[in-house]
């Protein structure tokens, strides 16, 4: 199969033939139709996740077919199309039992702890507990965009953010978790105020449902969480960093009025993961700090109802779509402030 491939933290990945992926015993093999270009996969190519062995391909935001089913599986079969979280829990865990798969101490995750999805196949493990049947109607591309960063935003925001209708929202980056967010809030019923330097994220953060949107123009965090309490009238009830930064991790917390939820999906990894918040702020107004990690597969149904009744379309947060041989080069834009507003898919 053809698969880009990371020989060099850092190093210019390329396309090359590589041997098939074996299907698991409990998983299938999926041949990936449309693969989503997150900023996770950049920290994997960049050496900021220790699981990550060489040579690697890369992917984890995928919609495909199974080609391959292993002898352990019961419900699925070949021709299905599908997508996964991913997280792919091990399913009989304690914490599993109890519905935690997103967090399963046994977990697995294409395109980190093994090959991923910038290839033309990919294996998938326990495919019982993990896979997501792909709605009729829905497009590769579609499914695909639903990936780690819709479903995350969904799960940041309905379940640590608790966003209800009226409620301030403020989503600190508008990358593809960042424009899920905004329009996820939207939805709710929530006032959304999106921060971003970009000019490009802030008019697609406008196009998503973003009420205000701010420029943080440089601004030290508190400076960026005065201008978020001013456009929310007293601060935000939830702050989202979508990015994952020192600053815009302690912009969200200062951003919050009393008893306020921060939730960090933004991922702080190497010299960054011992960022200090104010705690002092958390403290004294009894605020709330979550982190939220992917989304369980059993808790698809609800955003895909939400999705089929058009209250949410994540099809529109997609800026642009590109060929495998064009995946380096979408994965190198993630490093660069302001390349490309909205999610890149890669279509094979």
């Amino acid at each position: 199969m053809r698969a880009l491939v990371v020989d060099e933290f850092g190093g210019a990945p390329e396309v090359r033939e590589v041997p098939d992926p074996v299907c698991p015993d409990d998983g299938v093999v999926v041949r990936v139709a449309a693969t989503g270009v997150c900023r996770s996969d950049w920290h994997a190519w960049q050496g900021h996740d220790d699981g990550v062995r060489l040579p690697h391909v890369p992917g984890h935001e995928l919609a495909g077919t199974v080609v391959a089913v292993g002898p352990g599986v019961r419900d699925w079969a070949a021709g299905d199309v599908v997508t996964v979280p991913f997280v792919c829990a091990c399913g009989t865990c304690a914490t599993c039992r109890a519905g935690e798969h997103q967090v399963c101490p046994h977990q697995t995750q294409p395109g980190f702890t093994h090959w991923g999805s910038f290839a033309e196949l990919v294996a998938l493990d326990h495919a019982d507990t993990n896979l997501v049947r792909v709605p009729d109607g829905m497009t590769p591309v579609e499914a695909a965009s639903l990936g780690c960063r819709f479903a995350t935003a969904y799960r940041a925001l309905t379940v640590h953010g608790r966003v209800r209708a009226g409620d301030e929202l403020a989503v600190l980056g508008c990358g593809g978790v960042g424009l899920s967010a905004v329009m996820i809030g939207a939805a709710l019923g929530a006032h959304v105020v999106a921060v971003d330097p970009s000019p490009d994220a802030r008019e697609a953060a406008r196009a998503a449902g973003a009420d205000v949107v701010v420029d943080p123009a440089g601004d030290a965090p508190a400076g960026v969480a005065a201008a978020v309490v001013e456009a929310t009238g007293g601060g935000a009830h939830v702050a989202l960093d979508a990015l994952g930064s020192p600053a815009t991790a302690q912009a969200g917390v200062l951003s919050l009025r009393r008893r306020g939820r921060h939730v960090q999906v933004g991922l702080l990894l190497g010299e960054q993961a011992a960022t200090a918040l104010p705690m002092d702020r958390v403290v004294a107004h009894e605020l709330e700090v979550y982190g939220s990690h992917s989304m369980a597969a059993h808790e698809y149904p609800a955003m895909l109802a939400a999705i089929a009744e058009g209250r949410l379309d994540p099809g529109r947060l997609v800026g642009r779509t590109v060929g495998l041989e064009d995946a380096a080069e979408a994965l190198a834009a993630l490093g660069r402030t302001g390349a490309h507003a909205g999610m890149t898919v890669v279509v094979l």
